[in-house]
């Protein structure tokens, strides 16, 4: 049994060297079969099998793409988080004002939520806290690209604050965390096939609530 996994351990790995049209559609494939199951199950509550079931395939073909739902998790979540760590990253150093920056940062994130539904919700939904060991690199990966993205959106709170175009109400942090947890709920019931209002025109909204907000000074938390 050893020499088998071995094997096709041995032969996954090469496929994914030589990048083969025909390996990396059925990655893909798999990737989205993955989602959903994730998203009916829940992480704990997923399988290797259920992922096979929802592919009509048996489970042993899976483990020549992939070694462990672990593994397609962490894949799909790193990928499109360091996406958007780019994307709100150079949206942060643009020639925007701070106002603008908000406003497209906001509505690229909720973009990539609606575009990547809904392996995100999935991971803000889930305590990864503690992980296996052997995933630990993945999770310092993880904290790394959180961190990174919370210090673009607290730095272009910081640039309102530093010209003026937004009212100082305290901590760049706490503000920022605000603006993450007003998009980030929307987990808790957006569903781009089933909502009334799509991605762009929630991002658009949410982003005039805050800006507007910043920038008259209504939403006064100093007091």
């Amino acid at each position: 049994m050893v020499t088998v996994a071995s094997g096709i351990g041995r032969r996954r790995a090469a496929a994914k060297v030589d990048k083969a049209p025909n390996y990396e559609k059925r990655r893909k494939e798999i990737s989205e079969a993955a989602a959903r199951v994730f998203n009916r199950k829940g992480f704990s509550g997923t399988s290797i099998s259920a992922v096979a079931q929802e592919l009509s395939i048996d489970r042993a073909s899976l483990y020549y793409y992939i070694s462990s739902k672990e593994e397609l998790f962490d894949e799909l979540v790193r990928e499109v988080s360091e996406s958007n760590l780019e994307a709100a990253q150079n949206i942060r150093n643009s020639d925007q004002s701070p106002a603008e920056k908000l406003k497209s940062l906001i509505v690229q994130l909720m973009g990539a939520y609606a575009k990547n539904y809904p392996i995100l919700y999935i991971y803000i939904r889930e305590n990864l806290e503690d992980v296996a060991d052997s995933r630990s690199k993945w999770a310092r990966s993880m904290k790394q690209i959180n961190h990174d993205y919370d210090e673009a959106v607290i730095s272009i709170i910081q640039q309102g604050y530093d010209d003026g175009s937004f009212v100082n109400l305290g901590s760049a942090k706490v503000v920022s965390y605000g603006v993450l947890g007003m998009v980030n709920w929307t987990n808790r019931w957006f569903k781009p096939d089933h909502s009334d209002i799509d991605a762009q025109a929630i991002g658009e909204m949410y982003a005039n609530i805050i800006t507007n907000g910043l920038a008259s000074g209504t939403l006064d938390l100093a007091k």
